[in-house]
């Protein structure tokens, strides 16, 4: 495969959808023989800690052969630093209780930015999310849109009836209260909730229009990289709020919904 420069948007998106299909294929295929294997010898548990690993390190070799200079953030494997000014930042399996559970919202996240793996300051490139027991690829590229399967991706506005919104909570049981006090804040503009399991889908749902807008607080670099800047590229906005040090808050959406959710947002944070 032949990239261009190393900074060629296109190629760059191009290669991490070669890539997140491929590693989705092998996340869905450990995923089926796990569910044999864990009723013989092994734990379910034990089978999605090393399909993770398994996953991220298919996609680090590959990126390591197509882009050795580049750098690289994993949830699973930390970080590795590189010398051509790009960064790969990847989530193996986000979803992973789904996974664990058979449940289909789970997928691949691989995104592309210019500079350190900080949100604050990274620019996206480049990005696909896969989320393959669905059969869906998300994919985008900077200034060429957000895409899916063929189709380019254009986020909502809402509507009179309200904001159908995503979001998800953690798994920390000190940090329910805090979650639930922001959605009784947030119901007065939504239509409904969705909690699927999956920031990188639900954030890939905001792309294509199927969700309105997107909140959760404490993700992590990997969690959101592809799947926000997915949003970008079909027309919305993405911020991060600290609500506290430890759990910053993401919110996305079309622009109107993204306004409306970081006034929440200003309205949580005086009260």
């Amino acid at each position: 495969m032949s990239l261009g420069a190393p900074h060629d948007a296109v190629a760059l998106g191009e290669l991490a959808a070669d890539i997140a299909r491929e590693a989705g294929a092998l996340a869905q295929r450990r995923r089926s023989e796990g569910v044999s294997l864990a009723a013989t010898k092994s734990t379910l548990a034990d089978i999605v800690t090393d399909a993770d690993r398994e996953v991220e390190q298919l996609i680090r070799e590959r990126l390591r052969v197509e882009r050795p200079d580049d750098g690289f953030l994993g949830e699973e494997s930390g970080t590795a630093g590189g010398s051509s000014g790009l960064t790969w930042i990847v989530d193996p399996i986000d979803g992973t209780v789904n996974y664990a559970y058979g449940i289909a919202a789970y997928s691949v996240s691989i995104a592309v930015v210019e500079g350190q793996p900080d949100p604050e300051t990274w620019k996206g490139v480049a990005a696909a999310v896969c989320a393959p027991a669905l059969g869906e690829l998300f994919t985008g590229a900077r200034g060429e849109g957000a895409w899916l399967d063929g189709i380019r991706l254009r986020v909502s506005e809402g509507n009179a009836a309200g904001a159908l919104l995503g979001t998800g909570f953690g798994y920390d049981p000190a940090t329910h209260d805090g979650d639930l006090a922001l959605v009784r804040r947030v119901m007065p503009i939504a239509r409904d909730l969705r909690r699927m399991g999956s920031a990188a889908i639900d954030l890939s749902y905001v792309a294509a229009g199927r969700l309105d807008g997107f909140f959760e607080r404490g993700l992590k670099p990997w969690d959101f990289a592809a799947g926000a800047f997915l949003v970008e590229e079909a027309g919305g906005a993405w911020s991060r709020h600290e609500l506290d040090a430890a759990r910053p808050l993401l919110v996305a959406g079309g622009t109107s919904v993204h306004d409306r959710l970081r006034a929440v947002v200003a309205e949580t944070t005086s009260a």
